[in-house]
């Protein structure tokens, strides 16, 4: 492979794993966003009969509740505590760090 094609190909898989990084960013926004509505709601300082707020609280359900469920299988039982969006963002964060570290070790980067 020359070494113009090496430079592109290097440059498209470094852009390819920022749009990662930055996509999983956005993901523990979101987690945190929803762990912030869920505590509202709990102490009844949000409305969920208002019909974006109730929008958004499915919504965001219906996009974790698939990632934390086996969390919450393996975790145990804590009561009212639910440590399992804290666990998610955890593997998150790993991912995160860990995708380029990997890539530059294989020789990749």
């Amino acid at each position: 492979m020359s070494r113009q094609k090496r430079k592109t190909h290097m440059n498209t898989l470094i852009v390819v794993i920022n749009l990662i990084t930055m996509v999983l960013q956005w993901l523990i926004w979101a987690l945190v966003i929803w762990a912030i509505l869920s505590w509202l709601i709990a102490f009844n300082v949000v409305n969920v009969h208002n019909g974006f707020v109730r929008g958004l609280v499915t919504g965001l359900d219906r996009f974790f509740n698939p990632m934390l469920r086996p969390i919450r299988r393996i975790l145990p039982d804590m009561g009212g505590i639910d440590l399992a969006p804290m666990v998610l963002i955890l593997l998150i964060m790993l991912v995160q760090r860990g995708l380029p570290a990997l890539l530059i070790d294989a020789g990749v980067l």
